[in-house]
C-alpha cells in the first residue's frame, strides 16, 4: 500500500514513532510544540503566548500577487489610506501576459502595478520573467518564513516557508498593518519513506496523496509537515513539485524538513544566508499522519473534473472503457446542449490524446523539463498531438537552452514558450471541444481550462506528470506511462544566473515615492459603495447549487472574463455564467428592489413577508446563493467580490470548502451562514433574518423562509469570528472598516 493514513494523534521520540506514555517523563501534553509549523507560527504570531486551538495574529515577511488580484487590492487598500508597502511587495504579471482579450486592458493592468511598486515600494516582475510561485522560490521564500499570497498555490514549504494562499482582503490588512487572524490549526505528519522509482515524478506523488485526502477532508484546513527518511531522496524540485500541489488536498499550508539540498537550492540562487535547518524537536505531536511509501507510487493521471478524481495509469490502461465511460457522463451532465465524448479517444483498445502541456509552477521546473526533453531526444511527436512546454522562469528557460534541453524539444516538434500560467486557468493551450489534453499543470476544474458547458462546450484536461506526459508524446500521443519505456537521463546541473533578473526586475521596497501617481487604464474602476449589514435582512434565494462541491472558477469563471478583473462590474457580469447563467439578471432584479425600498417603494413580496413574520426594524433587502459545498479552488477574492457588487449580502452552505473562500464573503461584508437544507430552498424564496448581527456572537440564529405566502422556520448557523471579522462585516466590508477605523 502506497499510502496509509492514521486519523489520531501521532507521536515522535528522536524520529521514531512512539505510544503516548510508552517514555516516562516527556512532556506529551506540550508535544505540538515539537513540529517545525508550531515554531514558525509562534514566531509570526503576535498574540502570545501561542497554545494548540487558540487564536494566532499573523504578521508575514512578504507577500505576493499576479495581474489577474493585485490591482483590486491595492486599490483597495488605497481607499483604506495605504502610505506605503510596509512589507516586501512582489506583483508578478504571469496570468495575463498572453491573453490578448480585451485590448489594452491587460498592459493597462501591467503599467498601473509599475507604477503602484514605485509609488508605494514594491517589486515588479516583468511579462515572461517567471510565473508568481517559481519567482517566488528562487527570490523570496527562505527558511523559517512566512508568506502570504493572493493566489491559492502559494506554497513554498520544501525550502522551509510557511506560505499561505488567501484572498486579496488578507493582503489588505497586511498592508496596512493588521494581522491575519486564525484559530492555531491542526498539523498533520506526512512521513516519507521509500524512494521513487525511475519515470515516477513529483506530479505522480502529489495525485497519489490527493486522491487520498480531498474528498476525506483528511487535511482540510490543517498544515501539512513532510519529514520522514524518503525526504533525502527526493531532489529539491521535486519536492517543489510535490509541495505546490498540496493546494488541492485543501490545506492551509505546507512546511518540511530541511537539509543539504535546501541549503545547495538557496546557495545557487544567490542567498546562502536565507538557509536554516528545520527539523521536529526530539518529542514531536501530530494530530494526524500521512505515510506514503515513494517506492511503491505509480505514474498517475487525474481525469476531469478534479486532481482528486485520480488513477494509476495502469489501472486506467487495464479498464479504459469503464473508467472513461464514468467520467463521460459526468460531463455530460454539465452541458446545457451538445455532448461530450471521451470513450472515443480509445482507439483499438489504446486511449490516443489529442494536446500536451507542461507548464507553470509545477510543469515548469527545470528538473521536469530536463528530463522530459530526454524522455523525446531522438523523437517526434507526430502532426496530430500538439505539444507546448513552458518553462517557470526566464532564469530555467536560459539554462534548459544552455544544456540543449529545449533544441531536444524543438527537434521533437514541441513548442516552447515563455513563463506563463495562462494552461492553468484557459487562457493559454485551451483544448477543442471533447479534446483529452494532458498536462503537468495545477488543476483540472469543469469549466478552468476555457471551457463553456453553457455554451456546449467542453474539453478533458487530465493531470499527468511531465515524464508520462513526454513518454505519451513519444507514442505518437498513446497514453503511456513514462515506466513504460526505456530512456536515457543524466541530469546536467543546473545554473542560475542572475543577471536575468537583476536587468529586469524593479525593486523599489524602502524607496517609494509617495508623490508619484497612479497610472489608470481605462478599464481600472473604483469599488462602488456597499452599505453596512442592518437590524433585518430580507434575502432572496438566487441560486442554488445542488452540486457536491463548487469551484471559484464557477462563481467567477477564470480565462477571457479575467480580463475584466480591475473593473468590479464589468467582472460581475460574469458572476456564475457557467453555472447558473440566469444568476445575474436574478441578482439585478433584487438590487431593483432594495433601491426601490430605499426609494420609499419596498415590493409587495417584501412587505408580505415581513408581515408573515412579524419582523419589523430596519431592513435591506439583498440576493443569497445556496451551495453545498462552495470555494474550492482559487484563491480570486472576485468569486465572492461579485457577488457583493450584485447586491449579495451573504451565502448559505452546508459548508464552506476552504477558509480562503469563506475569508473572502467576511471581507466583502457577506455573511457566511451555515444551513443544512432541511427546509430544501428553491430560488425566488426569501429568507427573513431577524437581528442578523446577533449570530456573529453566540453562533447561530432562527431565520425564516417564505414561499407561497406561507413561513418555515429555519436554523442558520456560523463557525465563530474574531472580533475583526464581525466588525468587518457589521460595516460591510474591509473598505467601510478601514475608513471607520481611519475616521474617513
Amino acid at each position: 500500500m502506497a499510502i496509509t493514513k492514521i486519523n489520531k494523534k501521532v507521536y515522535f521520540y528522536r524520529d521514531k514513532r512512539i505510544k503516548e506514555g510508552q517514555i516516562a517523563g516527556l512532556d506529551y501534553e506540550n508535544a505540538y510544540k515539537g513540529t517545525i509549523a508550531y515554531g514558525i507560527l509562534n514566531a509570526h504570531n503576535i498574540n502570545k503566548p501561542t497554545v494548540k486551538g487558540g487564536a494566532l495574529k499573523i504578521k508575514f515577511d512578504c507577500m505576493a500577487s499576479h495581474d489577474i488580484t493585485y490591482v483590486g487590492i491595492i486599490q483597495t487598500a488605497k481607499a483604506s489610506g495605504l502610505k506605503k508597502f510596509p512589507i516586501p511587495y512582489v506583483l508578478t504579471n504571469c496570468h495575463n501576459s498572453l491573453c490578448a482579450v480585451g485590448g489594452t486592458i491587460n498592459e493597462d493592468d501591467h503599467d498601473f502595478g509599475y507604477s503602484a511598486v514605485k509609488k508605494y515600494g514594491g517589486i515588479f516582475v516583468p511579462p515572461h520573467q517567471g510565473v508568481i510561485h517559481t519567482y517566488m522560490r528562487e527570490r523570496m521564500a527562505g527558511c523559517g518564513k512566512m508568506i502570504l499570497g493572493s493566489d491559492s498555490h502559494t506554497r513554498y514549504g520544501a525550502l522551509g516557508t510557511m506560505a499561505v494562499g488567501e484572498g486579496g482582503g488578507e493582503l489588505v490588512k497586511q498592508l496596512l498593518g493588521d494581522t491575519y487572524d486564525i484559530k492555531y490549526p491542526d498539523v498533520v505528519g506526512v512521513e516519507l519513506i521509500g524512494k521513487p522509482r525511475k519515470g515516477v515524478g513529483p506530479q505522480d506523488v502529489a495525485l497519489a496523496i490527493i486522491k487520498e485526502t480531498f474528498k476525506c477532508g483528511f487535511v482540510k484546513n490543517k498544515v501539512m509537515e513532510f519529514f520522514g527518511s524518503g525526504v533525502k531522496n527526493l531532489p529539491i524540485e521535486y519536492r517543489n513539485g510535490i509541495d505546490v500541489m498540496t493546494t488541492e488536498t485543501t490545506c492551509l499550508s505546507s512546511i518540511w524538513v530541511t537539509d543539504g539540498e535546501t541549503e545547495k537550492y538557496l546557495a545557487e540562487h544567490e542567498r546562502g544566508n536565507e538557509y536554516k535547518t528545520l527539523k521536529q524537536a526530539e518529542l514531536c505531536m501530530y494530530d494526524a499522519l500521512l505515510r506514503v511509501n515513494l517506492s511503491k507510487i505509480e505514474p498517475m493521471i487525474a481525469l476531469p473534473f478534479h486532481p482528486s478524481n485520480a488513477y494509476t495509469i495502469r489501472e486506467l490502461k487495464a479498464h479504459p472503457y469503464e473508467i472513461l465511460k464514468a467520467c463521460e457522463e459526468a460531463g455530460q451532465k454539465l452541458l446545457k446542449k451538445g455532448e461530450f465524448r471521451l470513450t472515443d479517444k480509445i482507439v483499438d483498445g489504446k486511449i490516443v490524446v489529442d494536446q500536451a502541456v507542461i507548464a507553470g509552477c509545477a510543469g515548469g521546473t527545470y528538473d521536469n523539463l530536463a528530463e522530459a526533453a530526454s524522455v523525446l531526444d531522438g523523437k517526434y511527436i507526430g502532426g496530430k498531438l500538439n505539444m507546448s512546454v513552458y518553462p517557470g522562469s526566464l532564469p530555467i528557460y536560459l539554462d534548459l537552452a544552455k544544456k540543449g534541453y529545449l533544441s531536444k524539444f524543438i527537434e521533437a516538434g514541441v513548442t516552447v514558450k515563455t513563463a506563463f500560467c495562462g494552461p492553468c486557468f484557459g487562457a493559454g493551450d485551451v483544448p477543442a471541444n471533447c479534446g483529452l489534453s494532458i498536462r503537468h499543470t495545477t488543476r483540472n476544474f469543469e469549466s478552468r481550462e476555457g471551457s463553456k458547458p453553457g455554451e456546449g462546450q467542453l474539453a478533458c484536461v487530465a493531470l499527468m506528470d511531465a515524464r508520462s506526459i513526454a513518454a505519451t508524446a513519444a507514442n505518437g500521443g498513446v497514453l503511456t506511462g513514462a515506466d513504460e519505456i526505456e530512456y536515457k537521463y543524466v541530469k546536467k546541473p543546473f545554473k542560475y544566473d542572475g543577471k536575468v533578473y537583476k536587468n529586469r526586475i524593479t525593486d523599489c521596497f524602502g524607496k517609494g515615492d509617495g508623490s508619484l501617481p497612479l497610472k489608470y487604464g481605462p478599464n481600472i474602476a473604483d469599488w462602488p459603495e456597499m452599505s453596512p449589514l442592518t437590524k433585518n435582512l430580507l434575502m432572496k434565494v438566487v441560486a442554488v447549487i445542488d452540486d457536491p462541491v463548487t469551484t471559484t472558477d464557477e462563481l467567477i469563471p477564470s480565462g477571457e472574463t479575467s480580463s475584466y478583473r480591475s473593473n468590479p462590474l464589468r467582472l460581475a457580469e460574469f458572476a456564475l455564467s457557467r453555472k447558473r447563467p440566469d444568476y445575474v439578471g436574478k441578482a439585478k432584479e433584487v438590487m431593483a428592489d432594495e433601491k426601490a425600498r430605499k426609494e420609499g417603494a419596498m415590493p409587495q413580496e417584501y412587505v408580505d413577508a415581513l408581515q408573515i413574520t412579524g419582523v419589523e426594524g430596519d431592513v435591506e433587502i439583498g440576493s443569497v446563493v445556496y451551495a453545498v459545498k462552495p470555494g474550492d479552488g482559487s484563491a480570486r477574492e472576485q468569486a465572492a467580490s461579485c457577488q457583493r457588487v450584485l447586491g449579495g449580502v451573504a451565502n448559505l452552505a452546508k459548508e464552506y470548502a476552504t477558509k480562503r473562500y469563506r475569508s473572502n464573503l467576511i471581507n466583502w461584508g457577506m455573511l457566511p451562514y451555515l444551513y443544512d437544507n432541511k427546509v430544501p430552498l428553491q430560488c425566488g424564496d426569501i429568507v427573513v433574518v431577524p437581528n442578523a448581527a446577533d449570530v456573529l456572537d453566540s453562533g447561530k440564529c432562527l431565520a425564516y423562509v417564505v414561499r407561497d405566502g406561507k413561513k418555515q422556520t429555519v436554523e442558520l448557523k456560523m463557525d465563530p469570528l474574531t472580533e475583526e471579522e464581525k466588525s468587518i462585516i457589521k460595516a460591510g466590508c474591509l473598505i467601510n472598516r478601514n475608513k471607520e477605523r481611519l475616521g474617513k
